[in-house]
């Protein structure tokens, strides 16, 4: 009988990772799986919006999950903007334009994926790339209402 497969633990340090502030009151705490390899490669975090704040439309180079974890967004995918609560998950493919707005009345926090360790993004109003946490990336990806 084969059993059904169970996903890696997540070992996050929270000692060894740095939180980092976007501005605006958009916060970021990135974490790495343990399973990281090269044949899977998976790079995970969570993002905190202040009431109000939220990303600029932005494209990555590979797909990006996301579950709202607390609070009310608003996302723009493509050409769709749609609400979402808590305990909603999206899935967002490579190079699709994107953005996630905290429009509710308190502090939203989503858990994000990416399918890959080498993430780029792209600001869709400059063109301008970044590799994914970098330090133009963390600067460069603020809005503020």
């Amino acid at each position: 009988m084969n059993a059904e497969p169970t996903p890696p633990n997540l070992l996050v340090r929270p000692g060894s990772v740095t939180p980092f502030d976007r501005g605006n009151g958009v916060r970021t705490l990135p974490h790495v799986g343990v399973w990281n390899c090269r044949s899977a490669t998976l790079t995970t975090g969570i993002t905190a919006f202040a009431v109000g704040t939220g990303l600029p439309l932005h494209t990555h180079n590979v797909e990006e999950s996301v579950l709202l974890l607390e609070g009310r967004a608003t996302v723009t995918m493509g050409e769709e903007t749609f609400a979402i609560e808590p305990g909603t998950s999206t899935w967002v493919p490579a190079g699709v334009p994107h953005r996630f707005v905290n429009s509710g009345d308190t502090a939203m926090r989503i858990f994000w994926v990416y399918g890959g360790l080498h993430v780029t993004r792209t600001i869709c109003a400059t063109g301008e790339t970044f590799a994914h946490l970098s330090d133009g990336d963390r600067g460069g990806i603020t809005l503020s209402g």
